[in-house]
C-alpha cells in the first residue's frame, strides 16, 4: 500500500507547475493560499512559560502569534477553505473571509484536518452550538482522524447536531473541490495516539502546495525532502524546534520534531532552486524563528530558505 501511495503522489496525480514566486500584496487570481498561523499547538504565550519568550506576551499579545494554519480562496466559485482547525479559528476565518475578493460565507466552505493534536482539530468546537452553531460544514480528514471526532465526545456532538459533515479522505484519491483546486492527503509519521497523521498536497490550476506542519523525523518517511521538492513548488515544513538546545528541558523521544538545523543539512547540498521552495512552518513557542529579526531568522533566510509568516500569501 506505501508504495502504490507514492507513485500515485508523485507520478500521477499531481505535477508541479512553473516557478515559485511570492506574493505578499492582495491577488485577483483564481486560487489562493493565505498563511493563517506559524505557531506550534500551544500557541504563545505558552500556557506555563513565563520566560522571555512568553512573558510580555502577556501583557501584549502578538497578533502573529497564531496557532498553525493555512486558508484557500477558490475566488471564480467563491469559496474558502481551510487547512487545520485551530484554538484561533475565529480570528482565523476573520482574516480569510477579509482578504477574499468575493462575498464570503461565515463558515469555511470546507476544513481539512492533519491529526487529532490539540493545535489542529479542536477549533471545531467554535462551530457548535455554544458559539456559531454552523449548518453541515464539511471536515476532510483520513479514516482514523474522522472515527476519533465521531466517535467521542465533545466532538460527536458537531455530527449528530449538523453542526458539521464529516467527509472521508484517502491518500490515493484527491478531493476535487473545484476544477482549479484539488487536495490530496498522505500519510506522515508523527505521534499517533488517537489519528493518523497527514499532510497535505494542494494543487491550483498552475502550482502545487505540501503542507507538513508535523512529522516524526524525514528518515522514517518513505520520501525524502529532495523527491518532495522536486514535486512542488511551495513546502510548509515542520520547523517546531531550531535546535536541540532550544528543548533542552524536554525529552525529545516524547516530541520527536526534526530540527530546523537537521533539515537544513538535508537539504543544503540541493539546488537554490528548491531550497527557495521552502518556508517553515509550526514554531514552538521557543523557537526564535517566530521572531523575523533574530540571528536564526537571517541564517535559514541567507541560506536560500524562507520562515512562514502570517500575511503571507501564494498564487496556485
Amino acid at each position: 500500500m506505501v508504495m502504490r501511495i507514492i507513485g500515485v503522489l508523485f507520478f500521477g496525480l499531481f505535477v508541479a507547475g512553473p516557478a515559485i514566486g511570492q506574493n505578499r500584496g492582495p491577488s485577483a487570481v483564481a486560487v489562493e493560499l493565505l498563511v493563517l498561523g506559524t505557531v506550534q499547538d500551544g500557541g504563545a504565550p505558552h500556557m506555563g512559560c513565563w520566560k522571555s519568550c512568553c512573558a510580555p506576551l502577556y501583557e501584549n499579545p502578538d497578533p502573529a502569534r497564531k496557532v498553525v494554519s493555512l486558508g484557500l480562496l477558490d475566488i471564480p466559485e467563491s469559496r474558502m477553505y481551510l487547512l487545520e482547525a485551530t484554538p484561533d479559528l475565529p480570528s482565523q476565518i476573520g482574516h480569510l473571509r477579509r482578504e477574499a475578493p468575493f462575498e464570503a460565507s461565515k463558515a469555511p466552505d470546507g476544513i481539512f484536518l492533519t491529526h487529532a493534536h490539540i493545535g489542529h482539530y479542536t477549533g471545531l468546537m467554535f462551530l457548535g452550538r455554544e458559539a456559531m452553531n454552523a449548518r453541515e460544514v464539511p471536515v476532510y480528514g483520513l479514516p482514523r482522524m474522522l472515527e476519533f471526532l465521531g466517535g467521542n465526545g465533545p466532538w460527536d456532538q458537531l455530527v449528530r447536531l449538523g453542526n458539521v459533515q464529516l467527509k472521508p479522505a484517502s491518500e490515493i484519491s484527491p478531493v476535487r473541490l473545484s476544477d482549479r483546486l484539488e487536495i490530496l492527503p498522505v500519510l506522515v509519521p508523527h505521534r499517533d495516539e488517537y489519528s493518523e497523521t497527514a499532510g497535505y498536497m494542494i494543487k491550483g490550476p498552475s502550482r502545487t502546495a505540501i503542507f507538513i506542519p508535523d512529522i516524526d523525523k524525514w528518515g522514517q518517511w518513505e520520501f525524502s525532502l529532495e523527491k518532495i521538492l522536486s514535486e512542488v513548488d511551495l513546502a510548509f515544513l515542520d520547523a517546531t524546534f531550531y535546535d536541540a538546545a532550544e528543548i533542552g528541558y524536554r525529552d525529545m523521544s516524547e516530541i520527536p520534531h526534526p530540527f530546523v538545523v537537521e533539515s537544513m543539512s538535508l537539504m543544503d547540498s540541493l539546488p537554490e532552486s528548491l531550497r527557495n521552495k521552502v518556508y517553515f512552518i509550526h514554531m514552538n513557542h521557543t523557537n526564535p524563528l517566530l521572531n523575523p529579526n533574530s540571528p536564526e531568522s537571517k541564517t535559514v533566510e541567507g541560506a536560500g530558505y524562507h520562515v512562514a509568516r502570517i500575511g503571507d500569501r501564494f498564487k496556485l
